[in-house]
């Protein structure tokens, strides 16, 4: 694309503290004696924007990357109008993910999933054979599917058969990528079972998840959009999480802008939402426990069908290891919140009328948890919020489009067998 220098980095254990390089693709410290995320080490500890027209990777200097991709968008920050006034806050700012191109927002998949795709597929080789494997219940499939194709890199999508609605594309995808599903009923968890059988096979590596420092760095530029408009930390963090990988990477963020010494020196209070009744994480920090509780399989699944926000049902989130979202919200003074569908719909509706484009249901759990928040007086009016809009202007950009869908081209059951799933998904890319 553009003559670029590949980002000068290391990596360092969060439970042991023990740093070393990357090895190109290292997911975890292999000598760490207990379960750990790792995080990057930047050289340039002072972040330098680039220009406009590098996309998310004018955020590079803070991103594992090796190259920069075509077609990237950064989130935009702005400060509300309409909303704030709702509310009664003061400064309420407001971190755009998705399309709405009055605000200069461009992610043409309408999700920051788009930010961990570029980030993540800019991190591997470029001239491999083997295949980058993504499990995901629908937006994650959709970034990584179009960063694909745009840029001609192998990939293999897990998605459950429920969701593939949610594979539209403004035109058909490069033969480079494929998908497999799992059966009608099956969840998130299913699909990450799925890919995990495929990645028996050799000719495919995983990508990782929240353990990928790509894929936390690229959703962190949300924080870096904030602060560097704002200019300074936020005092308050709104998201709603599945995984809470997203939560975990603003934390980190936030201590690289601390190190900085540009934007303050406090940390943001994490303020994470889930979609009831499918609330494995808030039942946990309810009761300060670092584990998740018991959560029956078949109760989870019928949980997961009520909620709104599918996007939100992972029921094995990078909770209780270190450096995960348990670490962050008692780090940051966090707290863990619920909104229900109902409450969901009426905020999307809401933010729709005062600040003009629609929303995901994951963002309407958000905005109804600051709305609840602000009810609630948690929230001094004066104080700094970021609410992070983590998709939208979907039907914007699909006005008068004739949408191209992805299909899968296996279907499996949940029991299947993993040489069975990895033979067949083999076949795909000979």
């Amino acid at each position: 694309m553009k003559e670029f220098t590949p980002t000068s980095y290391t990596l360092r254990c969060v439970a042991t503290g023990r740093e070393f390089p990357d090895e190109g693709w290292s997911l975890d410290d292999p000598s760490s004696q207990v379960p750990s995320l790792v995080r990057t080490v930047y050289a340039k500890r002072r972040l330098e924007v680039g220009p406009e027209d590098h996309g998310i990777y004018k955020f590079a200097d803070w991103l594992p990357v090796k190259r920069m991709l075509k077609g990237s968008s950064a989130p935009v920050t702005y400060k509300s109008k309409g909303l704030a006034g709702y509310l009664g806050l003061e400064n309420l700012y407001i971190t755009f993910n998705g399309y709405h191109p009055a605000i200069g927002a461009r992610m043409t998949t309408c999700s920051f999933k788009e930010t961990e795709a570029y980030s993540v597929c800019a991190r591997a080789e470029e001239h491999t054979d083997r295949v980058l494997v993504v499990a995901s219940a629908g937006n994650t499939a959709r970034a990584f599917a179009k960063v694909c194709s745009d840029n001609r890199i192998p990939l293999l999508l897990s998605v459950p058969a429920d969701n593939l609605d949610a594979l539209w594309f403004e035109q058909p995808l490069d033969p480079c990528v494929k998908l497999i599903c799992c059966e009608r009923d099956g969840d998130y968890f299913d699909a990450i079972h799925l890919s995990n059988l495929a990645l028996r096979s050799d000719r495919f590596y995983a990508e990782g998840g929240a353990k990928n420092v790509a894929r936390r760095d690229g959703m962190a530029t949300t924080v870096l959009s904030a602060a560097t408009a704002i200019g300074r930390i936020p005092d308050y963090y709104f998201q709603a999480v599945g995984s809470g990988t997203g939560a975990i990477a603003a934390w980190e963020a936030n201590l690289r802008l601390i190190e900085d010494g540009s934007y303050g020196n406090h940390l943001m209070k994490l303020m994470v939402s889930q979609n009831a009744p499918f609330v494995p994480m808030y039942n946990a920090w309810r009761v300060d426990s670092r584990d998740l509780l018991a959560y029956d399989d078949d109760r989870a699944r019928r949980d997961v069908e009520i909620i709104d926000a599918k996007v939100l049902s992972n029921r094995r989130p990078p909770y209780g290891i270190a450096g995960g979202l348990y670490d962050a919200l008692k780090a940051t003074g966090g707290e863990v919140l619920v909104a229900t569908n109902a409450q969901a719909r009426k905020a999307r509706q809401l933010f729709l009328e005062l600040e003009g484009v629609d929303i995901y249901s994951a963002a309407g759990i958000a905005t109804a948890s600051l709305i609840k928040a602000v009810a609630d007086k948690r929230i001094d009016p004066s104080a700094v919020v970021m609410l992070n809009i983590t998709g939208g202007g979907e039907a914007r950009f699909k006005q008068d489009k004739e949408l191209w869908y992805l299909r899968p081209s296996h279907t499996f059951p949940i029991t299947a067998q993993a040489d069975e799933v990895a033979e067949k998904a083999e076949a795909l890319f000979v």
